[in-house]
This record gives structure tokens, sequence and C-alpha cells, in this order.
């Protein structure tokens, strides 16, 4: 019987027991905290989003554009969503978004504990792995007080982000000591910060709108619900583009956004719909202009950005007023100072270089026997249930070991 030793008990590291438990192996999972599956018990707001029916390659990120589809081709929406009903959880699926039924986080958790149990393999919570030794026929795995020998050592610590959980990327530090390289982390899905007196004084807003990001040459652009901080902008659209700007900002260079709050229209038909509702609405004042189009508090941040009196008669506004407006609700402007740090992040951007793994396999190409799931490598998915995709497809993959 082959021995395989799994370190870490995220979602990943749970995925690869099971898998490898199944391909008849005896299996040791190490958990550095005293509870499996902490982070899982956190995604969705506790809701847990499993996975998501649209799977595109454009969802993930990696320094190997095409490395997350080889993998994910062999485990995708349809064998997740096999995996946990055979698991006995039932569904909710919203706009191809996949929930367990309860939508609790707990019932997933549950689920893979029961099967963990059911396939007798043997867990070690607060069991800190501290060095990962060659020898010729096998890998040892070395903790404070005892010694695993194994066939296969899977590593799946995860990254950085959310370290109250346990991830703390101390598991990059066992790959590094092994030759492999790390592509430098950073937060990733995560809030903004950005200087704008104006918008701060509209924090608290949720607001529909459209974020374009430009960072280190290119541009990046989401739309959905905005949230304006104190700080800087957060909400969904935001945090799949933070990325970009952590990566930009750690590597020392400049980041731009801007904000349309009016993202169906285009920013130059604006001063021309801006005339139109001067027309329509006789009597009104600017602040009553721009009422059913914002609440109140980002329709000041918006008057006040152009220079225009809250109060002054609509009618009164002259054209180039309209066009500064315009200007503010469809190109608001926000220097990117910072992002979220790793404790307000759901996911890590970076990790061990994928070029030393093999995709087929996610085995080392440097290592033999040392295996590769999760976060712990260089890809990051956007929000949607595609992180979790990442870890159980990983973590299957890894688990069978190259075995069909």
């Amino acid at each position: 019987m082959r021995e395989t030793v799994v370190i870490g008990g995220g979602a990943a590291g749970m995925a690869a027991a099971v898998s490898s438990a199944r391909e008849g192996d005896h299996v040791v999972l190490l958990e550095h905290t005293g509870q499996l599956g902490r982070k899982l018990l956190s995604t969705g707001n506790g809701r847990c989003n499993l996975t998501n029916r649209r799977q595109e390659p454009s969802c993930y990120h990696c320094a190997d554009p095409e490395f997350p589809g080889r993998v994910l081709a062999g485990f995708g929406f349809r064998e997740t969503y096999e995996f946990f009903a055979g698991l006995g959880l039932s569904f909710r699926e919203r706009d191809g978004y996949l929930y367990p039924r309860s939508m609790k986080a707990s019932s997933v958790r549950e689920a893979l504990l029961s099967e963990l149990a059911s396939l007798s393999v043997d867990i070690r919570t607060d069991t800190v792995p501290v060095k990962i030794q060659r020898s010729k026929d096998a890998l040892l795995v070395k903790t404070a007080d005892s010694s695993f020998r194994a066939d296969a050592v899977i590593l799946a610590c995860g990254g950085k982000a959310f370290p109250v959980s346990g991830s703390d990327g101390s598991g990059y530090g066992l790959a590094v000591s092994l030759g492999h390289r790390l592509k430098t982390p950073v937060p990733a899905l995560t809030f903004l910060k950005g200087t704008s007196p104006q918008l701060k004084k509209a924090a608290g807003v949720r607001a529909e709108g459209r974020i374009t990001l430009r960072a280190a040459g290119q541009v990046h652009c989401c739309m959905g619900e905005l949230q304006i901080t104190e700080s800087g902008i957060s909400g969904i659209p935001t945090f799949q583009v933070s990325r970009y700007a952590s990566r930009a900002l750690a590597e020392g260079n400049p980041v731009q956004a801007e904000l349309s709050f009016l993202p169906e229209y285009g920013a130059d038909d604006l001063p021309g719909i801006l005339e139109e509702r001067v027309r329509s609405l006789p009597g009104r004042d600017a602040m009553e202009l721009l009422t059913g189009w914002f609440p109140d508090k980002l329709a000041a941040a918006l008057l006040k950005k152009a220079g225009i009196p809250l109060h002054i008669p609509a009618a009164s506004l002259a054209a180039r007023q309209l066009k500064s407006l315009a200007a503010a609700i469809g190109r608001f402007p926000l220097e990117i100072t910072g992002t979220g740090d790793f404790s307000q992040a759901q996911v890590t951007a970076g990790g061990i270089d994928v070029s030393d793994v093999d995709p087929g396999t996610l085995e080392s190409r440097l290592v033999p026997g040392l295996y590769f799931a999760g976060e712990i490598l260089d890809v990051d998915g956007d929000c949607g249930g595609y992180n979790l995709q990442w870890a159980w497809a990983s973590g299957f993959l890894a688990g069978k070991q190259g075995r069909s």
C-alpha cells in the first residue's frame, strides 16, 4: 500500500486526501491548526459557493495562462457536482453559482469530514511540518516531534490570504527548500484604497457602476455593484480587478481607476443626455436633476467633483458645467494608493511557479513524488466559486498521482 502525506487541511487538502484514499493509499492528513476546513467555513459569506457553471479560461489567472485549464479539464463543474452529490449534498443554483441547498458552508465541511472518516484517513491536527527530506526511494516529512515516511507528499498548504484561518504562507518555505521558485504573493479579491475628498463623503453608498483599472500598461474593466468606503472603493467589481492593482503596486508602478456611475451610457454621450434631462425636468435644481439616478450622498459628491452648487437651478447650468458633471458621472478618477492586506483578502495571487509543475499530474518536475494542490500554486480565480473549483480540481488531480 502506498503511503501518502497531505500537508494542509483546507479545501484542496481534503479533496486530495479523499482522492488519494480512493486510489487505495494509506493517507495521513497534516493540519497545523486545530480544525480542518476553517477557511472553507467562511467562503461565500458562510454559504459556500462551491463552483460555477460558467467555466472559462478568463476566470482563472496564472503566469502560464494554459496551466489552469489543463488541470480543470479533468475535473470541472460536472465532476464537482457529482462528487458532492455522492456525499449526500443537494444544491441550490443561482445564475450558475452552485451552493449547498442548506446555504451553509458547514454542510460542505461535514460532508468532506464524513468521507475522510469513511476512508480511514489519518487526520493529525495541531501538527506543523517543518521539513521535507528526499531519500533514495521516499520522502520524509518531519514535524516538531515526529516524522512520516511517504511515497508521495501533496503540498496543499494554501496561500497567505485570510491568515486567521491558518493560511499563513508556511507551505512556500517547504517548497522553496526543495528548489521550487516563488512568484511573489500579493492580496487578491480585496478592496482598493484611493484618495478623493468628494467621493469620501459618499461612504456607505452602493451603486451600480463600472470600474476601469489602469495598471502596468494594461486596462481591466468590470461592472456590478460598487461600494464606496471611507478609504476608497469596494464591491465585487473592485475585487475582480484588485489582483492587478496589488501586483502593479508591489512592483512600484502607479495605478489609476476610473469609475462610471451610469455605465449603460457612453461617457461621451452623457453631456447630451444631461442637456435633455434638464429640458425634460423644468424647475429642478442640480440635486433634483440627479434624483432617480443616484442616492443623495453620491449625487452631492458628483456635483462637488464638478464644482456645481447643489441647489443651483438646473436650467442655469452652462454647457461647460454639464460637461464637467458628465465627466464626474462617467469618468470619475481615483488614484489607487493601496489595497486591502492579506488579512482583508479572499485569495492570494502568486505562489509556487507552475513552470516547475507538471499540469497533467501536478507532480513537481524537480522532486519526484512531490505534488501541489490549491492556492499554494500561482493560480487564482475570480469571485464566484472559481477558487474553490480550483481547490477541488487540483486536489483530486494531485491525489490521483498520475493514476488513471
